[in-house]
């Protein structure tokens, strides 16, 4: 299993950003296979961590005309910084 944290500094959220988000969630889970997509604001700093089985999926992810598109607004309007990381999960428990 691999992780995508995406870290970001926010410059502006407008009107756009909250149905973008919300259709980058759904696409990344119903087309390319996303198990789990975690996001928190706070402040002035986004992290976002979804959840993959294979890198293949990620690419394509990463790929997807609609999340580019997104990626491209992120950079012009939303965000002032931001990093993704990859990250293979080597061990996952949970409580609860």
């Amino acid at each position: 299993m691999y992780a995508v944290v995406f870290t970001a500094r926010i410059s502006e959220l407008d009107e756009t950003y909250a149905s973008t988000a919300a259709r980058m969630r759904e696409l990344a889970q119903s087309k390319y296979g996303c198990t789990r997509f975690t996001a928190l604001v706070e402040g002035d700093h986004e992290v976002t961590i979804s959840y993959w089985e294979t890198l293949d999926q990620i690419q394509a992810w990463n790929q997807d005309p609609e999340h580019r598109k997104a990626q491209d607004s992120g950079r012009l309007k939303w965000y002032s910084s931001f990093q993704v990381q990859v990250v293979q999960v080597l061990r996952e428990y949970q409580f609860g």
